[in-house]
């Protein structure tokens, strides 16, 4: 006689979920914008922007690489799409922090392609991520 049952396939294994807690979390660098704005902290202009783009770059990259979370370029490229969201709620809200000055922090036709550039930024960090895990021995 013959088992009515079938040899078992391994199943493969569900990876890991997103941890909404650390999106949360690290998309509010984007306050950074505002705060050093209103300190003067960073002086002002260019070397202001690249400054909190790599503030930012570097903590993104640090925390998800060298903490070893799961999926870094997914993980980092919702971050990067909240970041944008967090920023342009400051900008509809407080308009004067955005930069701008204007009533709702600038026109709208830029919101889709600044939340396009932040969400693409998050991945590039994702990947940089990822490539630091590798170097550190992956994911455990």
């Amino acid at each position: 006689m013959t088992s009515p049952h079938l040899p078992g396939r391994p199943v493969p294994a569900e990876p890991a979920a997103v941890s909404w807690t650390l999106v949360a979390g690290l998309s509010t660098l984007a306050l950074l914008w505002p705060l050093t704005g209103l300190t003067g902290a960073l002086g002002s202009g260019g070397p202001r922007a690249l400054a909190i783009i790599g503030i930012t770059a570097a903590v993104w990259i640090g925390v998800v690489g060298l903490g070893r979370v799961p999926r870094p370029v997914l993980t980092l490229t919702l971050t990067g799409l909240a970041y944008g969201l967090v920023a342009t709620a400051i900008g509809t809200m407080v308009p004067v922090l955005s930069g701008f000055g204007g009533p709702g922090g600038g026109p709208v036709w830029t919101l889709v392609p600044a939340l396009a550039f932040d969400t693409m930024w998050g991945a590039l960090a994702g990947l940089a991520a990822a490539g630091v895990q590798r170097l550190r021995g992956g994911v455990r």
